[in-house]
């Protein structure tokens, strides 16, 4: 008898970075309130708008990324932004880099909370 693993690998990859449903779906619009513990006053969001990407307004930017693991993990690979300069230049390089840096997520009706393993936390607040 012959067992045929293709279609358990099948699933699995189709659900492994399908991640938009935990994290309030492609219509959720994340806004960034507190990096590390402050106050976050310039406007950065996070959006999922499909398997597989996650993209966003940076203080100065839009951006994009691969999202390489899923729920509740959390990786964003090869982050890639629009060039414009603005005075907010310094928090747009704080977000990008905290973005680059968290690993976990925990997501708690309008409130995402992204992490790493060192005490890095971005308090995100479903916008609207």
């Amino acid at each position: 008898m012959r067992v045929s693993f293709f279609f358990p690998v099948v699933l699995l990859a189709g659900c492994l970075f399908d991640g938009a449903a935990q994290y309030g779906g492609t219509e959720t619009t994340w806004r960034l309130v507190e990096l590390d513990g402050a106050p976050f006053t310039a406007r950065a969001t996070l959006t999922f708008p499909k398997r597989g990407r996650i993209g966003g307004a940076a203080p100065c930017n839009g951006y994009g990324a691969d999202m390489v693991a899923s729920y509740p993990l959390f990786r964003a690979e090869r982050l890639v932004t629009t060039r414009a300069d603005c005075p907010a230049l310094d928090e747009e390089r704080a977000f990008l880099h905290a973005l680059e840096a968290v690993s976990r997520a925990t997501r708690d009706g309008d409130t995402l909370l992204l992490t790493d393993g060192d005490g890095r936390e971005m308090l995100f607040k479903a916008d609207g």
